[in-house]
């Protein structure tokens, strides 16, 4: 190494030596945000991710039957060792009350699986003597089934793709192998396609009518635009239960809408807008509008109005000045503002579960059941996995097509 390369190398290190007590105090004062953020965002997050894959019920409840079921062929109903334990494994459960945990686990992949679950353990206790294996065959013919002894192996496992591919309208056969969910149960895929599709209308929406807004917002008088930002923001200043409640009133058959499209001769009967998907886009719009026109109006108020002048003076025409010249110069807060309102309108709940009907509920209102009545945290937790994915994808896709450079909040 010469020496003004060793020159250069102390001179970099006394700089960062000088620099560190600097880094030290930037970090010191970042620390209560980061630990902030690590408690409400990141853990939250990986919990989500770790209840998704979660299978810990079978392994508490029946340790020696899945023992048992090591040397099980998979084919045939199981061996009498296997029932042996089986009532081993329930005895313990009845004592420690966790039968019933057993049993929804295996209900969710087998239909009627809780019932007959507690019914065994109802009287274990009175199978004290060989062969155990009639007396389950005699209480259901389910306990006879390689299907059920198929899932309950598999089940073994700490985790479990089971939730993630439900969550996607899938299974696993028997044989470990992936199929599409057969009948009425095949609805997740339907549902996220109808989330994205009211997010994409709501974002579409929003941008017409906030587009203008913003630009009239730049070009109005300092009084008037005054009072116009008032309005937009007074959404914000509302709370969103009051906002929705209020389009239910609006939008209800004997609402003011429908008094006055039949005072305008508009219609000649009432129109059903209530509990319709054009009801749940035009509620969230409402909300979402402010969240589209500032982005927008914060990059359009950065835009010299002079260029418009000067491409006049040069022979363009007033839509050919303003498309060519002024609208790609507002694309940063376009895409920015419509990334915002897409990105939130993906996990919206109450609107539509109170403005929508039973065709326009979203993921977020099916997570909800999930937790509050269904008490399966696991699938609830694989559906919040799977919209995360799908809202970080199409925010990459927004990266990708426009560039991180060209999205601006202000």
């Amino acid at each position: 190494m010469s020496t003004v390369e060793l020159d250069r190398m102390n001179v970099f290190m006394a700089v960062r030596e000088a620099e560190r007590p600097a880094r030290r105090a930037a970090f010191s004062l970042a620390a209560p945000l980061i630990a902030f953020l690590v408690a409400a965002f990141l853990a939250p997050i990986l919990y989500l991710l770790v209840t998704a894959v979660g299978n810990y019920e079978t392994r508490e409840v029946l340790p020696r039957t899945l023992v048992a079921l090591e040397s099980w062929d998979g084919t045939a109903t199981p061996d009498e060792a296997v029932y042996e334990a089986l009532a081993t494994d329930l005895k313990i459960a009845k004592a420690n009350s966790t039968a019933a945990l057993l049993g929804k686990r295996l209900n969710y992949e087998r239909p009627g699986m809780r019932s007959r679950v507690l019914s065994a353990t109802r009287i274990v206790n009175k199978l004290d003597a060989r062969p155990y294996k009639e007396k389950f065959l005699a209480l259901h013919h389910d306990w006879a089934s390689p299907d059920l002894w198929a899932i309950i192996k598999r089940n073994g496992a700490p985790v479990t793709p089971y939730y993630l591919l439900t969550a996607l309208d899938l299974e696993q056969a028997p044989d470990g192998s992936l199929q599409a969910t057969r009948g009425d149960q095949a609805i997740f895929v339907n549902v996220l396609g109808r989330t994205l599709l009211v997010a994409g209308l709501v974002t579409l929406f929003t941008l017409l009518l906030g587009y203008p807004v913003a630009y009239i917002l730049t070009i109005a008088p300092k009084a008037i635009a005054g009072i116009m930002m008032l309005m937009v923001l007074l959404p914000l200043w509302t709370s969103l239960l009051v906002r929705t409640t209020a389009w239910v009133v609006l939008l209800q058959s004997d609402g003011i809408i429908n008094d006055v499209l039949m005072a305008l001769h508009l219609t000649g009967e009432r129109v059903q807008l209530i509990f319709t998907r054009f009801g749940t886009v035009v509620a969230m719009m409402h909300i979402q509008l402010p969240f589209t026109i500032l982005p927008i109006y914060s990059v359009m108020r950065s835009i010299s109005t002079t260029q418009l002048r000067a491409a006049r003076s040069l022979g363009a025409g007033p839509l050919s000045a303003f498309w060519r010249i002024y609208a790609p110069q507002t694309l940063p807060g376009v895409v920015a503002g419509c990334l915002i309102t897409f990105i939130l309108s993906l996990g919206y709940y109450i609107t539509p579960a109170l403005v929508g009907g039973p065709r326009d509920q979203m993921v977020s209102n099916f997570i909800s059941v999930y937790i509050n009545r269904d008490l399966n945290w696991g699938l609830a937790c694989a559906l919040g996995g799977v919209l995360l994915v799908v809202t970080f994808a199409i925010y990459l896709l927004f990266l990708r097509l426009v560039g991180a450079d060209k999205i601006k909040l202000g």
